[in-house]
Formats: structure tokens, C-alpha cells, sequence
């Protein structure tokens, strides 16, 4: 089974000539990201942050080993991920971390099984949950609130899902 992974944020464009970056932190407390050690690509090159310091809507940060614009410039969107035990656990019973939530069975409010989860997806107007049914190739949407999602149960392996068509 893989180690399952969170993605702690994004790297941005280059910043400067000495190899800074700009980095998008997608942590509760946004500057905790210079604090999970080593965070890892998808292709499984590993970056320490060095330094790091706030700007507008991001941060600037110098990575280990980057150190020109050029080598700032291939890293651009590249996501940041750590292994999901170095994470602490939620300590609010309505805080989740995405990847807890995939492959999670999906239910209707009377218990029968609709699907699976897939992915969380965000496109800027909030978290919504991508169920894949059982009997479909085609995935659906549903806004991650609590008319729609009225119970997740990691612990029991499902989440309850209120489809728009059940309303």
C-alpha cells in the first residue's frame, strides 16, 4: 500500500536571481510549512526550505541546493507533499485532511452505498467532494458543507453524502 501523502503547498514562479521562489502554503497556520522538515515532489526530489519570509499572498523562500534564477525557474508548480504520519492529528471533529478522506465509502442518508471518494477538489470557491459512483465512469461534485456532508466517519470508512437530486 503507498504511504499516503499531503500536500503541504505549491511552488510559484522564480523570485529574484538568487534562486528564491515563490511558495503557496496550504497549512491551517500558513507559515507551519517551514516546520514538517523535508517536503518531497511527486517525482520524489526533496526540498528543505532554507528561509522563508511573507509577501502579498505568498511566501519567498530559499530552497537547499537552489541557487540561480534558472534552476528557480524548472521548479515553478511543482507541489510539496509529506507523509501523512508526520502530520499531527486533527483536534476538531470537523477538521479533516483530504487524503483521510479518499477512498472513503460514500452512503446516503438511509445508509445505501453511492460510491467512492476520489479526490477532494477546490477551484476557489470551497472544498467540494468528488464521489465516483459504483455503477458510473463519471464522477459528481458535491459542495464539502454540512447539508451536503452531514457525517464523515474515518473510522467507520464512510461519509454521508446529501446528492443535489435527493433535495
Amino acid at each position: 500500500m503507498a504511504v499516503a501523502r499531503i500536500c503541504l503547498g505549491q511552488i510559484g514562479a522564480a523570485h529574484g536571481v538568487r534562486g528564491e521562489v515563490r511558495l503557496r502554503s496550504f497549512t491551517a497556520e500558513p507559515e507551519a510549512i517551514a516546520r514538517y522538515g523535508p517536503l518531497a515532489t511527486e517525482d520524489g526530489r526533496v526540498f528543505e526550505i532554507e528561509t522563508m519570509r511573507p509577501a502579498k499572498d505568498h511566501f519567498v523562500a530559499k530552497l537547499a541546493g537552489i541557487g540561480d534564477r534558472d534552476a528557480a525557474e524548472r521548479l515553478a508548480n511543482l507541489k510539496l507533499y509529506v507523509p501523512r504520519e508526520r502530520l499531527p492529528e486533527p483536534t476538531e471533529a470537523d477538521e479533516f485532511y483530504h487524503a483521510d478522506l479518499v477512498g472513503l465509502t460514500v452512503v446516503d442518508s438511509d445508509g445505501k452505498t453511492l460510491g467512492t471518494v476520489v479526490a477532494i477538489q477546490n477551484f476557489g470557491a470551497g472544498d467540494l467532494v468528488e464521489v465516483k459512483p459504483d455503477n458510473d465512469d463519471r464522477t459528481q461534485l458535491v459542495p464539502f458543507d454540512a447539508t451536503n456532508v452531514p457525517a464523515v466517519d474515518i473510522a467507520a470508512g464512510r461519509i454521508v453524502v446529501i446528492l443535489p437530486e435527493e433535495r
